[in-house]
Parts: C-alpha cells; structure tokens; sequence
C-alpha cells in the first residue's frame, strides 16, 4: 500500500525500519512508547514490522503471548509482509540462499511444520462512537488465528487462504495505553504434484518454476493495517467506466463504494465525492449493522457523463493519464470515514474470432499481446525499488502485457502497470489445490468454494480500477468446473469486474464462460528459431497464453555467483546432469535438448566462456523469432497471430531456464534478441518464406521508409545488397522483400537489416546469422513440453572466423543518481566483428551494474563501421567506483576502458 500520514490516535511502541529486500539484517526495537493523541476517522496506519518466533519455543499459547506485558525481546525482528523465510531471511538467519544448494543444505524445513506467531503491541485511545478495524487487506498463508489483548478474534476457519480480505471490529478489546496483536500462521503445506503432496490450501506455491521455499510461503505476505471510522464505515471506492469507441470522445463514469452501518440502530448517512471539478452527493440510509453499495451513476448524475475524457493507452500506443476519485460519508454532518481511488479511462473488448481464437480491443483498436510470465520474489519479500526496474525492463523491452499466474500482487504492482502502460492478465495458478477440482482430484469442499469466491472478490476489488488490467484467467492449465467456476464469477461480480474473464489458458471450455480461444500447447523447452514461424501447435497463430523456448542461460560473472565450481563444470561438459538452480520438476532439471542443440549448431564447447557464449546466441536469435514471429503474423488474412506470453518475464530465485533476464537484473542474450523483436517499428527476417518485413505497433501509417537488405560471407563481404522503398502499415505488419540466396554463399552467411525514414535516419538495425541447412523439427511427434529436432542448422563457421580488434570510445554523463554511459565501437579492420556484447562494470571489477537500460547489446559491426550504444544505471549502484566498459564478442577479445563520470 502507499505510505500514509500516520494515525496520530495510533503510535507504533516501536519502531523498525520498513526492509525494502531481502538479506539486511533488521535490528531490533527500541522500547518506549509514545502517547496516543485524537482520534482521525478514516486514518489507516499499517504495521510497519512485527516480532516473530516459532510456536515451538513460545508455548504460552495466544492468551498469554497476546497481553501487552508478554516479554517478546527474544523474538525476531521482522519487516512487514514477511512470510516466515522471509523474515528469518531479512534478520540474516541463513547464509547465501541464492548459492549453490545452500537452499536445500542450509535449511531446516522441520521448522515450518509447526506454526509461527507474529506479535506487535501498539497504543490506543479508544473513544465512544469511534470504531477500530483490524484490517487484512488479504489473507494469511495459509491460514491464521488473530489476537488481541488476550481474546481470540478469529481462527483458522475464517482465516484462511492466501487472498480473502477480512475487517474485524476490535474496538471493544482496545484499553487506552498499550495493546497488543499476536496472528498465529499455520503450517503451510508442499503441493508440486497433486498425486503425491498433501496440497491442502489454497494457497500460493512456485510449481516447476524454482525450488521451493522451504516454509512453502507461509505468514504474512501482505499488510496488516488498522483502521479508525465512525458510525459508518466506507471501503472499496470504484469507478467503473464507458467508454464511447472508435470516437473517444465521450464516457460515463459510474462511482460506487461499499457503506458499513457499525451500530445497532438505523443511520442516515451522506456520501460526497469528487473527480476532479466533479462533484456529486446522495443521502444514504442504513438499517442496523447493515452493508451496502452506494451507487453514483450517470442516469442521476449527469456531471459523471463526461465528454472528451483522457484516454488511457498501452504504453505503444498513447498515453497514460489518471482521474482521482476522493470520498467521505458523514453522520450528522460529522467525518464518518473516507476513502480515494486513482482510475482510468479506457475500454477493453475480447473475442474469439472465425478460427476460435481469443483477440482483444483495447479502445477499439486491436491488441496483439506481446507479454511475458512474472514471478515475484520467491520468499515474497516486498522490495519496490526492484519492482519499478523490473517494469523499466518490461517497458524498454517493448512488452505491453505482463501474466501472472496465481500470486496476485499488491497495490504498487497495479499502480506501475498502470504508469509504465503496461497490461495485465491476472488469475490463479495451475496444478495445486487450486486445480484439484478436475479428473481424479475431485477434493474441493464447500470451505474451498466459499475462499474461491472471497479471493475473487478481493482480488478483483484490488483489481478492478486499474486501467491496466486486460482480463482474468479464472483456470490455468484445466478449466473450472462448474461450482469453482460460478464461485468465481460470482465473487468477480461482487467487486464490479467488467474486464474479459476467460475460463483457461489452454483450450478447455468451461460450462459458463464457455471456449477459452487460448492454445496451450507450449512449448516451454528449447526449440528452434524457425519453430514459431510453423502451423503446427506452438506456431505463431492464434492466442498462447504460455511458451517459450526454456533454457536461458545467464552471463558468467552472474553463473559464478550462483554455481559452484562442480555445477559450473556439469553446466558446459553434461548437458544431461540434474542442475539445482533448474526446475524441482523432472520435465525441466537438465539442459540436455539445450546443450544438443549449441552443440550440433554451433560446435562443442570448449570450455565454460566458450559455452555461455554459445548460449547467448542461442538465446538471442530463439527469443528474436518468437515475439518476431507473433508481429509478423498478427495481419495474416487467416489465422492471425493474436497473442504471445513468454514464459517466462523473471525468476522468484537465480535460476538457468525460464527468464528474459537474469535473478541479478543483467540482462543478457535473451533479454537482446526479444527487445530486438519487439522495437515499435521493426524490420525483420521471416524464416518460414525468406522475406523481409516490416512491423509497426504505433496507430498510425508510417511513409517515406527504405529498407537495405545486405547479405554478407563470414569474412563481412558482401553478396547482396539492395535498397526497396517501404511504408508502414498502422497497428500492423507487411512482408515486403524477398531475400535471394545468392549462388555461392557458404554454409553460415549474414543477414543486415537496416530501416531508415526519408531523412535517411536509421531508425532500426537488424543482423541474422542464418544457414543453408535449416533447423528440422519433427512435427510428427510435437509434445507439450518440446519437440524432437532432428536436423540442425550448421553455425560452425563462426568459430572460424578470423579474430579482430575493434576501437572502443566511452564517456558518462551524471543527472543526479543517473548515469548514462556512452560506447561507440569501431571496427577498423578487414574483417566482421561478431555479436559485441558492451557492459558497464564498477571500475576494474567483473560486478555488471545491473539494472541497466542499454539502448542496444550483442551487436555485429562490419569492417569501417561504427555502433553507438547507451546505458542508463544508478550511480549509486557503482559503489563509489568509475564506471569501466567491457566490450567482447565472438571473435574480439574483452578490452576494458573507462567511461570517467563528466
């Protein structure tokens, strides 16, 4: 939740700072207290840090372990939204979990299979008429008993689940002077495979995608607040818009909210609120203890019919501008509570088009998804510095939808979503009790069907004023059946949702919403680059809400940090070893279709560089044809390509598969080929039919192009070159240019692709490596997971290309914390300098800085050519170094020079 202004009734005894990541140790709180002061209706403080302790050594019981006098100095100081790893993390209570096997060694999961209290004790002054909430604006992992100053509030049958929010009135149990809370988290239990884990809960688990946590996630994950109001309570102020398309030129704004009469006789009630100059009010009548909804809409409101609205636009496509909605209720014509929402104008539409594929609108205007699978932090550790990088990375890029699959996220995920123009498609997680309703697991109870649709009106209240939100995925990999499905839907409708809902990501039907228009068919394993360009199941056609290409490996500084010499070893000589810092899953612990695949392509490793080398090429040119493959399809005249999520965007922890760029935030071949891909005006190489085309997410029509199509030997001499005059469809692609095979050209040639505007600028730059032998796939065994190669291009030629200097040039530049470096590399020889990777280190260190925004990376440069590249970092993260470039590639040595700050 964003900071606010303290409650000045409610004092927190003792003060933590907030811990924005993992591994600094907390320390601990100080003792006195400060006096509570006046009561403020509509104030609401969340508990900056809690002490924790297992219920092994605090036996008491929450009688006792809740009275204020309770002596806690021995527990663990620990951050709020702190799972029980997390806190333990964050007060250094393990060694580097990120390293080696450490994770597994260093960890005993005996400790998690008892439960952990949280305690913290605050100050109070309660008053007559005012009313205090504890509040959980989502649940406890995986399930809790609250206490307050020695009485139980709520117990495990309410409590329970990751997501449903609850509001619980201790106004009676409050003294004046200090209280205390003590929430008691339960074990939470493993569930990666529904045919031989317990997987009790509907919880939050990491499925194939790491190693697990050892405590499986549980405790707090999310804010604890408290909450003053009056005699009426307001919550969850919305607004849900209209708005006119194509014409944009008008919406209707319905604002609603949720009134609480806190007494137990009847109360008139005055809401107020504003948008802007907008303003609007009604009277509102309450029976006793009574719920419900105010609703301002535009039939009785005609100031909420607004004309020339500000329309909010995915990132490539406009802008991102926000209305503010702030609301009261009174009693009496005194503050009863208030509460604020930001919003957005925008219209989203999907639908499944003539060959059953899902598409979207998004303002009328059509939306291909070009997305990526999130993961956040694997000990759910809050950290919102890394979270705004990790949105930098998605916007630079070029993604415009972002999928998350379970583990929804908190409020600053949405609110950067929706700054950064980024879509989301949210739901729940696949292949845990949340898809034990299907088949052989037909174990869901009534309790389970009422926390589905407590989590999805939570999650969709959370949700729902987001402009950013593209739709929900009520199933995963299945879809539900139909009570899961109805408590779903029901509890979406509770909250207002007026977004798509699809039923799954594959292409089950459910008995409600019917047809999902999704494929589901993967892969998520190393495939060729010319895979995507096919009609076959993973091909670039109709809506994929999950594939890639899987293995990606990160650079070597990054590997040394996690693998140990051994691992390192495994990593380049045996493609077929288990590796640790791959999947728990057998479907994805070895590299082994990988490690063919650099062999027969591009020659046996030679030693560990040599294979991460090979790696980064791989990477980049499978990413490049993916997104590539999606753009050019999206105007097919039959079957279009609607969507693309590569899975995935991140990892939860360092791993080897499944990232666009690493656990450290350095971006490497991968990241390279999919930003290549997806530039807003891109020309580009189609391997299925050998011609150049051109894509253009922007809105409009773009003339007055060229396009210089040069083939080129491994020794950088040319063999074609020719330059075609070219324009650029609006929201759209075009294949343009056949690209000739010109007789003699060897075994491996290049491909340079170079866009210009009528000025002559160059406004994209674009190499292939390519082969006469082309990759074979047998599509006669296709699987969900891969599918067999069994040809292979034949890159070889590049280990024989002669080695060359290049001429390195850099300078930085400082505008407060950020630096923005500058490296021109010249290649003043006879001869191609190949894939030039270009990196920003503390001055003679191997440490990348890393987050860096790099305008480009891994580039070619041909004899008498020069590149010029940008990179935009903190200085604060060159820890008082100079910053030092490294430039190296393929048949360059790594040269060092520095880039003195001016």
């Amino acid at each position: 939740m964003p900071a606010k202004r303290r409650a000045p009734w409610l004092v927190a005894i003792l003060v933590l700072p907030y811990l924005m990541s993992g591994s600094t140790p907390v320390q601990a709180e100080e003792a006195p207290f400060d006096a509570a002061t006046t009561a403020a209706p509509g104030e609401v403080q969340t508990i900056p840090a809690f002490r924790l302790q297992s219920s092994a050594k605090a036996t008491q019981g929450g009688t006792k372990i809740s009275t204020p006098a309770y002596d806690d100095s021995s527990w663990v100081p620990v951050p709020a939204r702190s799972t029980v790893m997390g806190g333990l993390i964050s007060a250094g209570k393990y060694p580097d979990l990120n390293y080696s096997t450490n994770l597994r060694d260093k960890v005993d999961k005996a400790d998690f299979t008892v439960p952990w209290w949280y305690r913290k004790t605050f100050t109070a002054k309660p008053q007559d008429g005012v009313h205090t909430f504890l509040r959980l604006p989502g649940g406890v992992i995986p399930s809790a008993e609250i206490w307050v100053n020695g009485t139980k509030v709520a117990g495990p049958d309410k409590v329970a689940g990751a997501y449903p929010e609850h509001d619980f009135d201790i106004s009676p149990l409050l003294r004046s002077g200090v209280n205390a809370l003590a929430i008691k988290a339960f074990p939470a239990d493993l569930c990666l495979n529904l045919d031989t884990d317990p997987c009790k809960h509907l919880s939050i688990g990491f499925l194939d995608w790491s190693q697990p946590p050892p405590d499986n996630s549980m405790g707090l994950w999310r804010d604890v607040q408290l909450a003053e109001s009056g005699a009426v309570t307001l919550r969850h102020p919305r607004v849900l818009t209209s708005l006119q398309v194509p014409a944009l030129t008008s919406a209707d704004l319905t604002v609603q909210a949720d009134l609480t009469n806190n007494t137990a006789d009847p109360v008139t009630t005055t809401a107020r609120g504003t948008i802007g100059t907008i303003s609007f009010n009604q009277d509102v009548r309450l029976a006793p203890r009574e719920t419900k909804t105010v609703t301002f809409a535009p039939e009785q409101f005609s100031q909420l019919h607004v004309a020339n609205p500000k329309v909010w636009w995915p990132a490539q496509m406009g802008g991102q501008p926000m209305y503010h909605l702030a609301l009261t209720v009174s009693v009496g014509g005194k503050l009863s509570d208030q509460g604020k929402a930001d919003f957005g104008v925008r219209r989203v539409e999907s639908a499944i088009n003539p060959e059953g594929d899902r598409y979207y609108e998004v303002n009328g205007k059509p939306f291909l998804v070009r997305g990526a699978g999130w993961q956040p932090d694997l000990f759910l550790r809050n950290n919102p510095q890394r979270m705004k990088d990790e949105f930098g990375y998605m916007r630079d890029l070029g993604l415009n939808t972002i999928r998350l699959e379970g583990k929804e996220e908190n409020d600053e995920f949405y609110q950067l979503a929706n700054q950064m123009g980024i879509m989301v498609l949210a739901g729940w997680e696949c292949c845990t009790r949340w898809q034990a309703y299907v088949e052989d697991y037909d174990w869901w109870t009534p309790a389970d069907l009422a926390i589905a649709k407590a989590s999805a009106t939570t999650e969709g209240l959370r949700l729902r004023n987001h402009p950013s939100v593209l739709g929900f995925y009520v199933g995963s990999d299945t879809a539900p059946t139909e009570p899961v499905e109805r408590a779903y839907l029901d509890g979406l409708a509770a909250s207002g949702w007026d977004a798509p809902i699809i039923s799954s990501i594959n292409w089950r039907a459910s008995p409600v919403l019917g047809e999902s228009g999704n494929k589901g068919w993967g892969p998520y394993w190393w495939v060729p680059p010319n895979y995507f360009y096919g009609d076959q199941r993973g091909g670039a056609f109709g809506f994929e809400a999950e594939h890639g290409p899987g293995p990606a490996i990160p650079d070597l500084t990054a590997l040394k940090k996690i693998l140990s010499p051994k691992e390192l070893e495994k990593l380049w000589k045996d493609g077929k070893s288990v590796q640790f810092h791959l999947s728990p899953s057998d479907n994805f612990d070895t590299l082994a279709e990988f490690h063919k695949a650099i062999v027969e392509r591009y020659g046996e490793p030679r030693d560990l560089t040599d294979f991460v080398m090979k790696s980064q090429l791989a990477n980049y040119e499978v990413n490049r044809a993916q997104f590539e493959a999606f753009g050019v399809n999206q105007s097919k005249s039959e079957h279009p390509a609607t969507g693309t999520i590569y899975w995935m965007l991140n990892n939860a922890w360092p791993s080897l598969f499944w990232h666009l760029y690493d656990y450290s935030m350095a971006p490497s071949g991968g990241y390279f080929g999919a930003k290549k891909a997806l530039r807003p005006l891109h020309v580009q190489y189609t391997y299925d039919d050998g011609m150049v085309a051109l894509v253009n997410t922007g809105l409009t029509e773009v003339p007055g192009l060229s396009i210089q199509t040069t083939i080129l030997d491994e020794n950088g001499v040319a063999l074609h070159d020719q330059t075609t005059p070219a324009t650029a469809p609006a929201n759209g692609a075009a294949r343009l240019v056949d690209v000739p095979l010109p007789e003699g050209v060897p075994t491996t040639y290049f491909l340079r692709l170079q866009l210009r505007d009528s000025a002559g600028k160059l406004l994209d730059r674009n190499v292939y490596w390519l082969s006469t032998k082309p990759d074979t796939v047998d599509y006669e065994d296709l699987g969900w997971r891969t599918s067999p190669q069994i040809d292979y291009a034949d890159y070889t030629d590049l280990e024989r290309i002669p080695e060359q200097k290049v001429d390195v040039k850099a300078a930085s530049k400082a505008t407060g914390d950020d630096i923005t470096t500058t490296v021109t590399m010249t290649n003043p020889g006879s001869k191609v300098a190949f894939f030039l990777r270009a990196t920003v280190t503390k001055g003679s260190a191997e440490d990348e800085v890393a987050p860096a925004v790099w305008s480009d990376d891994y580039v070619t440069i041909w004899p008498g050519e020069s590149v010029t590249l940008t990179a935009q970092y903190r200085r604060s993260d060159l820890g008082g170094a100079t910053p030092t470039v490294k430039v190296g590639g393929v048949n360059v040595e790594n040269l060092r020079v520095t880039a003195p700050i001016k």
